[in-house]
C-alpha cells in the first residue's frame, strides 16, 4: 500500500514539474542592456510568475535616476506568447521629488526556430526635467532582441 502512495505522490509531483517554463529576453548593444526573465504556467491562460529584469541605459549620465531599472512582477502590464509570437510590455514609474518619470519597454518577436524568438524592442524614456518643450513625448531607442521561451 505504501509503494502505490509513494508512486503516485511520485508522478504527481512530476507532472506539476511539465506544469512551467520559462520566458528570457536579453540585449547587449551601444544605447542598452538589458536581462529579463520569467516562469510561464501551461494551464489558466499561461500566467507568468517570478518576473525580473535589469535595465541600463548606457546613453544617460552615470549618475542619473534613469540609467538602470530594476523591474519586477507588477511591471509586466502586459505579454503575449504563442507558438508564432512574444510580445512583452514592460512599465516603470520613477518619481522624484514631485516629477514622474518612466522607462517602457516594449518587445516584438517572431519564432525563428523552436523556442527562440527574434525581433525589435522599443525603449521608452520619459524624464520631466530634460522635457524642456512640456511636450511630454518620451525619448526612444530601438534595435534588436533576442528572446526565448520552453
Amino acid at each position: 500500500m505504501r509503494t502505490i502512495i509513494c508512486v503516485a505522490t511520485l508522478l504527481l509531483s512530476a507532472s506539476a514539474a511539465f506544469a512551467s517554463g520559462g520566458i528570457w529576453c536579453n540585449v547587449d548593444d551601444p544605447a542598452v542592456t538589458f536581462d529579463l526573465g520569467a516562469g510561464v504556467t501551461r494551464g489558466m491562460g499561461g500566467p507568468t510568475f517570478n518576473f525580473r529584469g535589469d535595465l541600463e541605459i548606457k546613453a544617460r549620465p552615470v549618475g542619473d535616476h534613469l540609467r538602470k531599472t530594476v523591474f519586477e512582477d507588477s511591471n509586466l502590464t502586459q505579454y503575449w506568447l504563442d507558438g508564432k509570437e512574444l510580445r512583452l510590455n514592460i512599465y516603470r514609474e520613477h518619481q522624484l521629488a514631485d516629477a514622474y518619470n518612466y522607462v517602457e519597454l516594449t518587445i516584438l518577436t517572431k519564432a525563428s526556430d523552436e523556442g527562440v524568438y527574434d525581433g525589435q524592442y522599443t525603449l521608452a524614456i520619459y524624464d520631466n526635467a530634460a522635457d524642456t518643450d512640456k511636450d511630454g513625448k518620451p525619448a526612444e531607442l530601438t534595435g534588436k532582441v533576442s528572446c526565448g521561451a520552453e
